[in-house]
């Protein structure tokens, strides 16, 4: 056998949706990331652009599209409109009241979470809930992390995690529609007629 036959080929090319749904995710870390960290989640409804200009009062924040007739702003555009605070509470009650109407064709949500290395989750195993949070921002391998999670109503995903950099590290910023699988069902869910 040569090696030809072990060849996977060249990766598919993402979908044109994908790519768009990926930009969309980034931006928002970028907008939330300008408000630094520590910061509460938040939630965007992604909206077609056309709709946003074609309304006079929303037109007017989108800047250079807002002087645009909108037959002639693409029809794959999206915004993300941010909406108000979420209410305190755990985020899976939370989002599990939301619901969208049907103009939106999804949404996104930043969140500040903590990561730690697989050798931390024997010390997590016993714990409860409140326990295992507290010991994980203590943790002294722990990291600290922006995740951005966006989901369209045909199932599409993306997400942006952004490692919060150390004083001599940068940032580092990793993306993929499988990070935070439980967060897309959650946020998918929203969606549901």
């Amino acid at each position: 056998m040569s090696d030809d036959q072990f060849s996977a080929g060249p990766a598919p090319e993402p979908e044109p949706e994908q790519i768009l749904l990926e930009a969309v995710a980034a931006e928002i870390e970028a907008y939330v990331g300008q408000a630094g960290w520590d910061l509460a989640p938040a939630l965007f409804a992604l909206v077609p652009t056309r709709v946003l200009a074609a309304d006079p009062t929303a037109a007017g924040l989108l800047g250079a599209a807002a002087g645009s007739d909108p037959s002639e702003i693409s029809p794959e555009s999206i915004t993300p409109v941010a909406q108000e605070e979420l209410p305190e509470g755990p985020l899976d009650e939370v989002l599990a009241q939301i619901g969208w109407p049907e103009e939106v064709l999804g949404c996104a949500l930043s969140q500040e979470i903590v990561l730690l290395p697989p050798s931390a989750e024997p010390e997590l195993d016993d714990l409860t809930v409140a326990s295992a949070a507290t010991t994980a921002l203590e943790h002294p391998d722990r990291r600290e992390a922006r995740l951005v999670v966006a989901v369209l109503r045909g199932g599409r995903s993306a997400s942006v995690l952004r490692l919060r950099g150390a004083a001599e590290a940068p940032d580092e910023l990793l993306t993929g529609p499988e990070l935070a699988p439980n967060l897309v069902a959650a946020l998918s869910a929203t969606l549901l007629d």
